[in-house]
């Protein structure tokens, strides 16, 4: 079956390649447009561009993806693949091709809805996310429901681990999905109604650590805003990201929540145990242990972060 490709940043890559090696046959790339980015300004390639070039493909960046369609009608596609493609597609795309557009949404639709269903689930304590394909319609995540497979979260996962595993479960999944439609075996079934969470965007101020919060929480916090944006606070009055640790497990010397209450290992009191810092990092250095952070840095038990 031919198909077009939507997608830009890495887990894209991951499925682009999967159907790539399909028996599916890849017309044509669509991803968003080159960005400069970082300190010096340089133009930044997406993933998904980067990768499509490597295979050969034809690749297309417009701003907005009617501008493209033309084109892609005379490649002769029958289905559209979006993965995480990061940019609104109207109806005249949803509707342009003879399967709609298929898109693989890394939660367990409806629950977590949104740009950021892996972080909002590791924040809210989820113990099991998964993988959607999904046909695409005019709402957000809201269209009729064709595959799912669920995946465990581990009590350690980072949302940069989990999205990356996600996104091998969701490849395979996806053309999966892309075998049944060709062979007419896919019944869309519609989402129950009165169940969706919104996952919003992280926003770096709710990635502020409110040590008043259990240890718990404040971990899940950590491992939820871990790529991006960070969860972070303020050590000694200069803001530092806090990039990996976990509730304290033992005995500790108790204080008030946001009280540094040991040093080696680097232990914050919460409202609910105490937190073990071990990875942080101070604005405009490198991530370093955090109890070589404490000695360096003379933070002194008592003081409050």
């Amino acid at each position: 079956m031919k198909t077009v490709f939507f997608g830009t940043p890495p887990i894209a890559v991951t499925s682009l390649d999967a159907v790539f090696a399909s028996t599916h046959e890849v017309t044509a790339v669509v991803t968003r447009p080159d960005r400069l980015a970082g300190r010096g300004r340089r133009v930044s390639l997406p993933p998904v561009k980067v990768r499509a070039l490597e295979l050969g493909l034809p690749v297309y960046q417009p701003e907005k993806a009617r501008e493209v369609l033309p084109a892609l009608m005379q490649t002769g596609a029958e289905v559209f693949v979006v993965v995480a493609y990061g940019g609104w597609l109207p109806p005249a795309v949803l509707d342009a091709v003879k399967h709609g557009c298929v898109n693989l949404h890394p939660s367990l639709l409806p629950r977590w809805r949104g740009a950021a269903p892996v972080e909002r689930a590791l924040i809210a304590g989820d113990p099991v996310t998964g993988v959607t394909i999904m046909r695409l319609d005019k709402g957000l995540d809201t269209g009729p429901l064709l595959l799912q497979a669920e995946h465990p979260i581990q009590d350690c996962d980072t949302a940069g681990d989990l999205l990356d595993r996600l996104g091998e479960v969701g490849a395979e999944l996806l053309v999966q999905a892309l075998d049944c439609l060709e062979k007419g075996q896919l019944v869309a079934r519609p989402q129950p109604e009165g169940t969706f969470l919104y996952a919003e965007k992280l926003t770096p101020e709710e990635c502020r650590i409110d040590w008043k919060q259990s240890a718990t929480s404040i971990d899940r916090l950590v491992r939820g805003a871990n790529p991006r944006p960070g969860a972070w606070t303020t050590l000694s009055g200069r803001r530092c990201k806090i990039w990996a640790g976990g509730a304290f497990v033992g005995e500790a010397p108790h204080g008030d929540p946001g009280e540094i209450v040991a040093d080696s290992p680097l232990l914050v009191q919460t409202g609910a145990g105490a937190y073990r810092v071990d990875i942080l990092q101070a604005d405009g250095r490198s991530r370093m242990d955090a109890a070589a952070y404490a000695r360096g840095h003379a933070l002194a038990c008592g003081s409050f972060c």
